[in-house]
C-alpha cells in the first residue's frame, strides 16, 4: 500500500486588502471615535458583551454596513485575535445627498448624479467613478448595503477619481430618488427593458441616472420610480454591455448634450 503523508492545512484567509483592516472591539471603537470613516464591519453572530454594546451604540445613525457572521468567516479574514470584530476603513469620506444636491446647482451647469443599484464589483465601481468624474458628475449615490466595498482597489481603478468625486451612501435608494425628484431632477433608468434610446432623451437638464447590478440590472422598484427608461443600441451578437462601459456611454451623451 502506498505511503501517504497527511498534512494539516491552515485555513486560507479571504482576499481582502489588509492595509485598511482593523480587528479587535476596542481598536474598532477608537477608530470610529477618531472620526475615520468605516466602510464595513463584520461582527460575530451572538456576540454579547459590554464592549460590543458600546460599539453598536456608537454605530447608531452611522452609514456603516454591519454584517453578523459566523466566527469561521472572521477567521478567514484574519488569523489574529479579532475578538469577534473585524472592520475595514474607507479611503473616502462620504457626504450627504443634501450636500450633493445643494452643491450641484452652484457651478452653472445642469446637475448630473449617478445612482448605482447593487453594483458589487470593486473594479466596475472604480471604473464608473472614473468616468463620472471625467464627465463632471456631481456625485454618486450607492446603497448602504449590497454595493461594492470602497477599498484601495476601487481607488486604484478609479485613477484617483474617488479623491474628487462626492460619494453618498443611502439606506433607501427609493427615498433618494424621491428626494432628487423633489429637488428638480429627472430620473433616468439605463435598461434594456425599453425601446427608447439614450440619444432620444433630453439629458441637458438636471438628471440622475440609475445603473443596475452586473447580474440583475435595475431592481423593479427603482425602475418603477424612474421618469424615463433608456437603452443603449447594440448591433452585435452579445446583448449586453459591462455596467462600467454602459455608464460611460450615457454619461458622455449627457456631456455632449450639455456642451
Amino acid at each position: 500500500m502506498e505511503n501517504r503523508r497527511f498534512v494539516k492545512r491552515t485555513p486560507r484567509t479571504e482576499e481582502h486588502n489588509t492595509e485598511n483592516m482593523i480587528f479587535g472591539t476596542r481598536a474598532v471603537i477608537e477608530t470610529i471615535k477618531s472620526g475615520k470613516t468605516i466602510e464595513r464591519i463584520f461582527l460575530q453572530k451572538d456576540l454579547k458583551n459590554e464592549l460590543t454594546q458600546e460599539l453598536l451604540e456608537l454605530l447608531r445613525g452611522e452609514m456603516v454596513t454591519v454584517s453578523k457572521v459566523p466566527v469561521e468567516k472572521l477567521n478567514r479574514l484574519t488569523r489574529k485575535n479579532h475578538q469577534g470584530v473585524v472592520a475595514f476603513t474607507s479611503p473616502v469620506d462620504f457626504v450627504t445627498l443634501h450636500n450633493i444636491v445643494a452643491n450641484s446647482y452652484e457651478n452653472g451647469l445642469a446637475p448630473l448624479v449617478l445612482i448605482l443599484d447593487r453594483v458589487t464589483d470593486v473594479r466596475n465601481f472604480g471604473a464608473i467613478c472614473r468616468s463620472a468624474e471625467c464627465a463632471g458628475a456631481n456625485g454618486v449615490v450607492i446603497p448602504t448595503k449590497g454595493g461594492a466595498m470602497i477599498n484601495s482597489d476601487a481607488v486604484k481603478t478609479s485613477a484617483g477619481a474617488l479623491s474628487h468625486l462626492p460619494i453618498c451612501k443611502e439606506d433607501s435608494l427609493v427615498h433618494s430618488i424621491k428626494y432628487l425628484k423633489d429637488s428638480g431632477f429627472q430620473i433616468i433608468a439605463c435598461t434594456e427593458k425599453t425601446d427608447k434610446l439614450v440619444y432620444e432623451a433630453d439629458l441637458s437638464i438636471p438628471t440622475a441616472v440609475i445603473m443596475g447590478s452586473e447580474e440583475n440590472g435595475i431592481s423593479d422598484e427603482l425602475l418603477a420610480a424612474a421618469d424615463e427608461k433608456l437603452k443603449i443600441p447594440i448591433v452585435g451578437q452579445i446583448d449586453s454591455l459591462n455596467v462600467s462601459v454602459a455608464a460611460g456611454i450615457i454619461l458622455f451623451e449627457s456631456v455632449r448634450q450639455r456642451s
